[in-house]
């Protein structure tokens, strides 16, 4: 799954909801396939009723089975989810796949581990390294990435004091 929007706050009284994309526009979006939001861990199905753009990067949306205010409120502040199928034009998020086997070194340039499982978390991937203490997962974001070496499977990062702790 992918993250297509996120849900940013309820419109009206009737259910709908004011979405915000980073990557897509809303005449992107494919209106015949569902969006997944997540309940409890789960990802649950809803099929868009109706889509109004709002500039380049917001939409009115009425999903299927939302129509209050209580029910749209409970959906704000979640990720808008949809199947990677569905979204080709955003291929390049399941290319963090393509990390595992990798190496990753600190910000010295000493092997921590390799990387042996992606995380895709909406908003917070995160890669699962083997180390020699065990696995830890870390956050891929780039104000920790130094450098990425494809060539040689290398990610170098400025990781935080305590993440590679394990216990």
């Amino acid at each position: 799954m992918l993250q297509i929007a996120s849900v940013l706050k309820s419109n009206g009284t009737d259910g709908e909801l004011l979405i915000g994309f980073k990557e897509l526009s809303a005449q992107e979006i494919n209106t015949k396939e569902p969006v997944f939001i997540e309940h409890d861990g789960l990802p649950v199905p809803y099929f868009i009723e109706k889509l109004t753009p709002k500039g380049n990067t917001k939409a009115i949306v009425r999903l299927s089975g939302v129509t209050s205010l209580d029910e749209s409120e409970e959906l704000c502040g979640r990720a808008m989810l949809g199947r990677a199928s569905d979204y080709p034009e955003l291929e390049e998020d399941e290319s963090l796949e393509a990390l595992i086997g990798w190496s990753v070194l600190d910000a010295k340039g000493i092997e921590v581990g390799k990387i042996v499982a992606v995380e895709d978390i909406p908003g917070n991937p995160c890669i699962e390294v083997q180390t020699k203490k065990g696995q830890c997962l870390l956050p891929l974001n780039e104000e920790l990435i130094l450098s990425v070496n494809p060539d040689s499977e290398v990610l170098q990062m400025k990781i935080p004091e305590g993440l590679l702790t394990i216990e």
